[in-house]
């Protein structure tokens, strides 16, 4: 995956820079280079600001409250669903379920539509590069119900292979859960012929979307995904929320995941009857300022204009690619055609952690180990990868710091 490396006037990399405090600081003395937004992403301003100001002059809780400041908030919190209902294009409000993260929504979705409706000798088909949220949820659910979980294959070089993942589908195939995009390597799967694939057969899919939303506009309905997950902490947003895209008539079907006020119409002691959609699956005091914080940067990113954001990402990745080539005994884990902006690496010098820990004196913050991606490590037979991915306000100067510290690791252990 190769091409030049082009300038784009409409993106001011350093005013962004500028919007984020964490770059005002210094690590060991050496400007911050964080080079690990696909664990999770730094903050602008705008975020941060907006979860200040509902604490400092807004708060109250929602959805109960008769006086002004909880009537308000309520509408706030309201209009955070509505923001994320237009950044995905889902087609009503009532397909939004805020969650705490991915994890819980995916949890959320085996416990109620896959209790419910999976049964022995139905089967669920993952992908190899599945982050441990995507698969530890079906583990246990088939411990009960007895259905296979079969596994898709990948290449070596990190492509999905669809001709092989076709093959694997049939009438017992009742789901598919897959990522948009693997954490691990970065590779970028063909979504839309997948699901369209699924349907055929008539299986439903569950889409990982959590390193897909900071990077890439996407659109459930042109998708036609069933399920579609996300967690605003790796799009800019704050941590413990995230959300659920479901089809409303899937949602009407499925079972409540938990109890609790705010998901109930009238309880007695005899029986409770529940609320209307989304509030259905949404128990308890929710995460109020961690829905209105992940709107805030959401807006923050269409601000930016996602077409500049991928632009300038893209243009990091070839950049990346090319520069690395620079260091001696590197080995690229992930190379698919289509990638998004991970480079997954190891050296013959050195262990993942003692590169991570080299680099990170000097100010650059990496990820290393297997990621939450045990499988795509065996499949690899590495026990573990280092891994630099790329954000909105990294730049080539900050691949530049981490090549040099790449060569700086080869001179320590040579």
């Amino acid at each position: 995956m190769e091409a030049a490396v082009t300038s784009n006037l409409n993106y001011n990399v350093e005013a962004i820079r500028n919007d984020f405090p964490i770059f005002k600081q210094e690590i060991y003395g050496k400007p911050l280079t964080f080079l690990d937004s696909a664990a999770s992403a730094q903050k602008p301003q705008s975020v941060i600001d907006a979860i200040s100001d509902c604490y400092s002059n807004e708060y109250a809780n929602i959805h109960r409250g008769g006086y002004f400041l909880s009537q308000a908030l309520t509408s706030k919190y309201e209009t955070a669903r509505e923001t994320v209902q237009n950044h995905i294009q889902a087609k009503s409000s009532k397909e939004v379920i805020f969650v705490r993260g991915a994890t819980e929504a995916i949890n959320l979705v085996a416990q109620t539509w896959g209790r419910a409706n999976l049964k022995k000798d139905d089967e669920i088909i993952l992908s190899h590069m599945e982050h441990h949220s995507n698969i530890v949820p079906w583990q246990i659910l088939k411990d009960e119900k007895e259905f296979t979980l079969t596994v898709s294959p990948i290449d070596d070089r990190g492509n999905f292979l669809m001709d092989e993942f076709e093959a694997l589908l049939s009438e017992k195939t009742k789901l598919v859960a897959i990522t948009h995009i693997s954490n691990a390597l970065g590779t970028i799967t063909p979504i839309k012929d997948i699901i369209k694939a699924a349907h055929k057969v008539g299986a439903l899919v569950l889409v990982d979307g959590c390193q897909a939303l900071p990077h890439m506009e996407v659109d459930v309905v042109d998708l036609d995904a069933d399920f579609y997950v996300f967690s605003g902490h790796k799009m800019y947003g704050p941590t413990g929320v995230g959300v659920l895209y479901a089809k409303e008539e899937l949602l009407n079907q499925m079972p409540p995941y938990q109890g609790g006020g705010d998901m109930i119409r009238s309880v007695t002691f005899e029986k409770t009857t529940f609320n209307e959609l989304p509030h259905k699956f949404e128990a308890g005091t929710p995460n109020i300022v961690g829905g209105i914080g992940m709107a805030a940067a959401i807006d923050y990113m269409n601000d930016l204009g996602f077409k500049n954001i991928h632009d300038h990402e893209e243009n990091l990745l070839h950049y990346g690619l090319e520069k690395i080539k620079e260091v001696d005994g590197i080995e690229m884990r992930g190379q698919a055609d289509q990638m998004a902006g991970i480079l997954s690496f190891t050296m013959e010098t050195a262990h993942p952690h003692d590169i991570g820990t080299i680099l990170d004196q000097d100010g650059i913050a990496i990820r290393t180990g297997h990621h939450c991606a045990q499988p795509v490590m065996d499949f690899m037979d590495i026990p573990a990868t280092a891994r630099a991915s790329f954000g909105l306000y990294n730049t080539t100067e900050d691949i530049d710091r981490f090549v040099d510290g790449l060569h700086k690791v080869n001179r320590i252990f040579a």
